[in-house]
């Protein structure tokens, strides 16, 4: 019970250091964001999204395996879009009633 305890206090920490690393790229997302209201580039990249997924498989040394480790980036990918989209829609909303194909906004 003893290793098992020590195991879980690591991963308390890691999950705290995650937590700011995630914050950290979520106000990197949010100033993209910005940036990208006020330019024609959409919010969904494909090229882009790829190339992150191409990074982070590239330095994955296990022990999870690339299809694994690519599920948790599709998802952190997912919630990063949304904040874009959130710094974005002030704009479309103050702009007119569009909707947010309108907007172009897409995914």
């Amino acid at each position: 019970m003893d290793e098992i305890e020590s195991c879980r206090k690591k991963i308390d920490e890691l999950d705290r250091q995650l937590v700011e690393l995630i914050s950290r790229r979520a106000e990197c997302a949010r100033q993209i964001g910005r940036l990208k209201r006020n330019t024609a580039i959409p919010i969904y990249e494909p090229e882009r999204e790829k190339a992150v997924f191409a990074n982070v498989c590239a330095v994955n040394r296990g022990p999870l395996p690339d299809r694994m480790l690519l599920q948790v980036y599709e998802r952190l990918i997912d919630v990063m879009r949304q904040i874009q989209k959130e710094e974005i829609a002030p704009k479309a909303a103050a702009g007119s009633d569009q909707n947010e194909l309108e907007a172009g906004i897409n995914d």
